[in-house]
């Protein structure tokens, strides 16, 4: 769609297709939506495709508690075009390409200012608004006039959706868009992880506990800093040969340890332990394993995924004490409107390897299947086209 089309609906509500979860763990059901105008510091966009992340399927399955809400248009890896723009909005014009991120970025607060970390003291605490500055209030209402629930305040899984400026960020148009899609969540947390918060030195040795998505950039961020040795730790064999693309040297099947622990084996094979580990599974042992995987009096283990059951992690008082160290990162620590620029040209001059990360490719009609692929571990990436 043009400039001249987007004009005529520019203020209007538009009339769109969405998958909507109306009940945890059910498939998705194509409807037609109303989608609002943006209001102040909001951007509606169409979105041009989106990919399929495992926060997506955690929180497809999620049937209580707070962010347990129906119904509600999932989705937040994607990239789209700005349609219209509402009130003081000053950066974004008709026809930009845009990333929906579901980490905010306020630019103003006293964290954003901040070069330590990522985190934006106004905004990232709220997880369970609908629209970023306005509470519950939604963009969305289905055909018979009731509202939908946003989701981390991108719901990519429609043909257009509303963003507040706090989650969106302008890219180059010269990126294929399949490819900037990742750049909204796994490559962007994965990366962010080894450069930003545990700035790996070349020369290094890394352990990778999960080759999913958000694992293989990992990776691929350890290869780009020329770290020595990375090791893929996985349940899956034939994450293995995929690893190899993204630098990883060396793999440990955790179902074929016998009765060492998996950390014991990486002990072993770098002769006391890794540099740096990395978590990206979300299980409260897996954790504890990575951090007892690391080197006595240096090594620092990050913690990328989310505990599925919020379950605590204990470890050694006296490790602690012994200089090992962990951290835990939302969105890798990158500042989304800073570095994702960054790794967009870093992708365009061919030196960061995005290509590999998609398995599968469907049109947005497909969504079920897309989510069969990823829960049966058939995917690591499936891109939903919008206009296929």
């Amino acid at each position: 769609m043009d400039n001249e089309s987007f004009s005529s609906s520019e203020g209007k509500p538009i009339r769109c297709k969405a998958a909507i979860l109306r009940k945890a763990g059910e498939a998705l059901v194509i409807e037609e939506i109303n989608v609002d105008p943006p209001q102040a510091y909001e951007v509606r966009i169409k979105i041009l495709c989106t990919s399929l992340c495992h926060t997506d399927v955690t929180f497809w399955k999620l049937d209580s508690g707070p962010l347990a809400r129906f119904p509600r248009i999932l989705g937040h890896e994607a990239v789209g075009v700005v349609e219209s723009i509402g009130e003081h909005v000053d950066r974004f014009k008709q026809g930009d390409v845009v990333l929906p991120v579901f980490q905010p970025q306020c630019e103003e607060c006293k964290d954003c200012i901040s070069s330590k970390s990522n985190w934006c003291a106004r905004y990232t605490d709220d997880f369970l608004s609908n629209t970023r500055r306005y509470g519950m209030s939604s963009r969305f209402k289905d055909s018979s006039g009731e509202v939908i629930h946003h989701f981390i305040f991108v719901s990519s899984f429609s043909e257009y959706t509303v963003v507040d400026i706090a989650h969106l960020v302008k890219i180059s148009p010269e990126i294929p868009v399949d490819k900037a899609a990742l750049l909204s969540c796994c490559v962007s947390t994965g990366i962010g992880a080894v450069w930003k918060v545990a700035d790996v030195e070349e020369g290094s040795t890394v352990a990778i506990f999960g080759l999913g998505a958000v694992g293989l950039a990992v990776a691929e961020g350890a290869r780009l800093r020329g770290a020595a040795k990375i090791i893929g730790v996985d349940l899956n064999p034939d994450k293995f040969e995929i690893g190899k693309k993204f630098g990883i040297t060396d793999f440990v099947n955790s179902a074929l340890c016998g009765e060492k622990k998996i950390s014991q084996v990486i002990n072993e094979m770098t002769e006391g332990g890794v540099d740096y580990s990395f978590e990206c599974i979300g299980l409260a042992s897996i954790m504890e394993e990575a951090f007892n995987s690391t080197r006595t009096g240096s090594g620092k283990t990050v913690i990328l995924g989310m505990e599925k059951y919020a379950m605590p992690i204990s470890l050694g008082s006296y490790d602690l004490l012994r200089g090992r160290s962990i951290s835990g990162t939302l969105f890798g620590g990158l500042k989304p409107k800073l570095d994702i620029p960054i790794l967009v040209d870093r992708y365009l001059k061919k030196e960061l390897n995005l290509d590999g990360l998609i398995t599968h490719e469907l049109s947005f009609d497909e969504i079920n299947k897309a989510f069969d692929l990823l829960t049966e571990g058939s995917s690591i990436r499936c891109v939903l086209w919008m206009d296929k």
